[in-house]
């Protein structure tokens, strides 16, 4: 008999508590979980299918941002802007990719000088957002998620 009260002894010190619903416990663990992640990090950057989706973290990150770079330059380098003197400034494209891959631009970060000299810049940025290949979001723990980006665009001319 005191075999039997020493292993259900052992058997309630051995679990937390024996007398939480395995719901509980499972609340608990979940909200333990999402207290510890970090919400301002991604596990996956969103990819352009031309980028590998095994690469390490740092590599998509690159892939990413370079795809979009050359969608850009590709995109500027079609339209031809009247300037009077000479720009050399840096514009700020701010964009969400959602949990579909949708791209939409937030705002666009410019001077005055280029508010008045190319006032179509804003349109054929936006055009040229639209206008980028399918994109795979970025992931979180295994699930889609929406992500914001800064992007920089240098502008210069002579």
């Amino acid at each position: 008999m005191n075999k039997v009260w020493v292993f259900l002894v052992i058997c309630c010190m051995a679990s937390c508590n024996p007398f939480v619903s395995k719901e509980e416990k499972t609340r608990q663990l979940v909200n333990k979980e999402l207290l510890e992640m970090d919400w301002n990090a991604i596990d996956n950057y969103p990819l352009f299918y031309t980028c590998d989706e095994t690469a390490s973290k740092a590599e998509q990150k690159a892939c990413f941002e370079n795809e979009l770079v050359a969608h850009f330059s590709k995109t500027l380098k079609e339209f031809e802007f009247t300037i009077t003197p000479e720009i050399d400034t840096t514009v700020y494209v701010i964009f969400v990719i959602d949990t579909i891959g949708k791209i939409k631009v937030l705002d666009i970060e410019k001077d005055a000088e280029i508010i008045e000299q190319m006032p179509e810049f804003d349109g054929v940025i936006i055009q040229s957002l639209k206008s980028l290949p399918e994109i795979d979001p970025a992931l979180k723990k295994g699930i889609p998620v929406t992500t914001k980006f800064r992007i920089p665009i240098v502008l210069h001319s002579n």
